[in-house]
């Protein structure tokens, strides 16, 4: 059984966005053919992902000066403790899917909070004497992401730079099967979005067979 993280950063639902139908088409797809794994849910417009901010950097500063938990004010417990848990989840899930929108050529600044939290030194990589080492080497991620413009080819795939970004850091955490999943140009072409979204919901079914 594997557990798997649905990892969703829109503030609509699958009835207003691209990316979160495409997405809901394959998770959907996923449970029916893998009734046994076990599927989370983070919506992370819902969920508390705290920032690393002052109250974070005094709190972790604290217990690695060799402070008990207890000692750290109530907002560094809160916040330090709430990016502990986001961490060990992430760690102990086999799968990700993240889905997100093309928001200003990246993806909406609580994906980029989450990946903060993610990326914990000890956890998903360490540091050696030959520069940093992922530790999630045995994980396997996909990216679905809903594209008003065409930026696969050409010119504008220079300035697309969410799924650059998570490719990134899936190879900085040594994930080593990393996909991505897009639909694009509905805002351009307006009078084929339709077919769009639902070429991209039939790629996601047939993905859903071999993730």
């Amino acid at each position: 059984m594997a557990k798997v993280l649905f990892i969703t950063a829109h503030p609509l639902d699958e009835s207003q966005s691209y990316s979160m139908a495409v997405g809901k088409a394959f998770i959907d797809t996923y449970k029916q053919l893998h009734p046994n794994d076990e599927v989370v849910h983070l919506d992370l417009f819902k969920e508390n992902i705290p920032y690393i901010d002052a109250d974070v950097f005094s709190g972790w500063g604290k217990l690695q000066s060799g402070a008990d938990f207890s000692t750290l004010t109530e907002q560094e417990k809160a916040k330090v403790g709430r990016l502990g848990e986001l961490s060990d989840q992430f760690v102990d899930a086999d799968k990700y899917v993240f889905v997100t929108p093309l928001w200003n050529f990246s993806f909406p600044p609580v994906m980029k909070a989450y990946l903060d939290a993610v990326a914990v030194a000890g956890k998903s990589f360490k540091y050696t004497e030959q520069g940093p080492v992922g530790l999630l080497t045995d994980k396997k991620a996909l990216h679905i992401q809903a594209r008003g413009g065409f930026y696969s080819e050409g010119p504008a795939a220079e300035l697309e730079m969410g799924h650059r970004y998570l490719t990134a850091i899936m190879q900085f955490f040594g994930v080593p099967s990393f996909e991505g999943l897009f639909v694009e140009g509905h805002n351009a072409v307006p009078e084929k979005a339709q077919e769009f979204k639902e070429q991209a919901i039939a790629r996601a079914k047939d993905l859903a067979h071999t993730f």
